[in-house]
């Protein structure tokens, strides 16, 4: 049995994650995402290396999306409405209701606004979303006879899952993107300790380890206040689902207990629609929010209000939350370009930005000019503050998740090529476990697992029984029960395994006990019956000198020593070495068995040395 692993996206890049990995011959298609810097035609993973005849339900047991951001469910309605998949989807109920949402509103403002090809519809995305079966945390689904899955929850944001499959005694988890620490409106990654083949694991932030959160909150809400303190306009990119949230609980916080009166504005009508299925997706929050929500609803915010295009241009200072994050297109790259000119300004990027994108390139330095998508050149004299406000796990927490998990083999995916091969080689070296980073259209193979059900004879169950207890030396008495148990594992064909007593196996295989002993032969001096008495008298002697304890028990020319199973006997012929099995004289024979080996060896040496 093998697992095969298929990277279609996110291999050595950050992007349009899509993995498919076959479980003893299920094939699973874990995320369908696009990559947000592309507009050609590697926007989308390569479906064609699924199948080539375009038969994708065929090919695929079903598909599991973990979370609704674009890079990992942008590509989900033209896989199954333009390329024809119909077979089972799996999500999350959160995911279920934010995917229609995130999709449409990144429709429209690729095709209504940028004008660029309209790859899916907005029916595409409402037929795609009726194939969709929500799932709950830690709710096992049959998907068919062999193939079972589970979510775990991941944090990231809110409807995250982390997956786990399992076909027969194979199993693997899937990360999807997730975070290892709670925040302020969700709680940290939460997974069952699993036995596994293996793990497939984001690693955005491989070589990254940050700190507390709090010196980066105080660091971004300074940087916003010193902003429109001084009558500058602070524009915070970021996607409706997720960050927003987080930093607009941040900022009304902040901006109530320092009694600041500039505006903070939401520019996308989408996120209002988003901050209403937060509120009424409680259970899947944060702790502290629970909490808050028996009082009042956290994401009723006090302070943020909707945006008007008209006040683009309008004076005085403002914060602005702007849709898209990473200024890849939209209303966000619009404000940009009409705020960036003034020093006054601020742009926050709160994230990663992907390769590709407009707020890759501000991170990337300090630009005086930025090229945007369609030739046009801005002059960006603003202020750029980059805050670590990610909630991808960091590369200790990718350490600490894989240590827990204890898989047979790591696979990282959704990282920078650099960084994943340091990570990787921490993974092999620190935790001895198998690590692999194969880029997009690399297939990575591993050996399954598969467990034998064994029943457990009386006789053998009775000698697990025994104790065998150890005490340490120490200021208290320590007992610890250190019992083995030394069985034989019986498979026979058409029956049950059986594990036996050492004891029973003749028995159960309808064959007679074989002894093996040990044999030994030597000339001695003797010419009659009555030397032949004096040698064994000799020899009884030097035994009992030289073996203490031992009884002496003679018969005629034979000797037998104590418990010791076997004989010493005088013979006219030499029965067991055959190099002088033919030769005349009287030989001292002797033959033990292998329980008695070390006290068989002392009397050998007994009978050189004397005789």
């Amino acid at each position: 049995m093998a697992i095969d692993c298929l990277i279609l996206g996110a291999g050595q890049e950050i992007g349009k994650s899509c993995v498919v990995v076959t479980i003893n011959g299920k094939k699973i298609m874990f995320d369908c995402g696009m990559h947000m810097g592309c507009d050609d035609h590697n926007r989308y993973p390569d479906f064609s290396l699924l199948s080539k005849t375009g038969d994708f339900d065929k090919e695929l047991s079903c598909i599991i999306i973990t979370h609704f951001h674009m890079d990992h469910v942008g590509a989900l309605p033209y896989f199954t409405e333009v390329c024809g998949y119909n077979g089972p989807i799996y999500m999350s109920y959160p995911t279920k209701a934010l995917s229609p949402l995130m999709l449409e509103d990144y429709r429209r403002v690729m095709v209504d606004r940028r004008g660029e090809e309209e790859l899916f519809t907005t029916t595409h995305i409402a037929n795609c979303m009726k194939k969709v079966i929500a799932l709950d945390l830690k709710q096992t689904i049959q998907v068919d006879q062999d193939l079972q899955i589970r979510g775990y929850y991941a944090g990231h944001v809110i409807g995250a899952v982390m997956v786990y499959a399992k076909v027969g005694d194979a199993a693997i988890v899937y990360t999807g993107d997730y975070n290892m620490t709670t925040d302020r409106h969700l709680g940290a990654a939460k997974i069952e300790r699993l036995q596994l083949d293996l793990l497939i694991s984001e690693s955005t932030y491989a070589t990254t380890i940050r700190g507390s959160k709090y010196p980066r909150e105080r660091e971004f809400l300074q940087a916003v206040h010193k902003c429109v303190a001084g009558g500058g306009k602070a524009l915070i990119p970021s996607f409706a689902l997720g960050r927003a949230q987080e930093l607009c609980m941040l900022l009304d916080d902040y901006w109530e207990r320092m009694n600041i009166k500039v505006p903070i504005y939401f520019s996308s009508g989408l996120t209002i629609q988003a901050n209403m299925y937060y509120k009424m997706l409680i259970s899947w929050t944060s702790q502290n929010v629970k909490e808050k929500h028996a009082t009042h609803n956290p994401f009723d915010f006090k302070n943020v209000k909707d945006f008007d295009r008209s006040l683009i241009h309008a004076p005085g200072p403002c914060v602005l939350f702007a849709t898209p994050g990473m200024l890849c297109a939209g209303f966000s790259l619009e404000v940009f370009k009409h705020w960036a000119p003034s020093p006054l300004n601020l742009v926050a990027l709160p994230g990663y930005s992907v390769a590709g994108t407009v707020g890759h390139k501000l991170m990337s330095g300090k630009p005086t000019t930025v090229d945007l998508y369609n030739g046009t050149k801005v002059d960006v004299r603003c202020k750029i503050h980059q805050v670590a406000f990610s909630p991808h796990t960091d590369a200790k927490g990718i350490m600490d998740l894989t240590k827990f998990l204890s898989p047979k083999n790591v696979v990282l995916v959704h990282g920078e090529k650099p960084s994943m091969m340091s990570l990787k080689d921490k993974i092999t070296s620190e935790l001895n476990i198998p690590c692999f980073v194969p880029a997009n259209g690399e297939t990575v193979s591993f050996t399954s697992t598969t467990f034998i059900k064994a029943t457990a004879s009386d006789t053998f169950l009775k000698s697990c029984s025994s104790p065998n207890f150890k005490f340490s030396n120490s200021t208290q008495l320590h007992v610890t029960d250190q019992r083995t148990a030394d069985g034989v594992l019986v498979v026979e064909k058409n029956k049950k395994s059986k594990i036996v007593h050492q004891d029973e196996v003749s028995e159960v295989l309808n064959e007679k006990n074989h002894e093996v002993s040990l044999a030994y032969c030597c000339p001695v001096k003797g010419k009659g019956e009555s030397e032949d008495v004096d040698l064994i008298k000799e020899l009884s002697e030097k035994i009992t000198e030289t073996v203490s304890g031992t009884q002496i028990h003679e018969s005629g020319n034979c000797l037998q020593v104590g418990s010791f199973k076997g004989t010493l006997c005088l013979k006219d012929k030499c029965v067991h070495r055959s190099e002088i099995s033919s030769s005349e004289g009287v030989f001292l024979c002797c033959n033990w068995s292998v329980a008695d080996l070390e006290l068989g060896w002392k009397i050998i040496n007994v009978i050189k040395q004397n005789l």
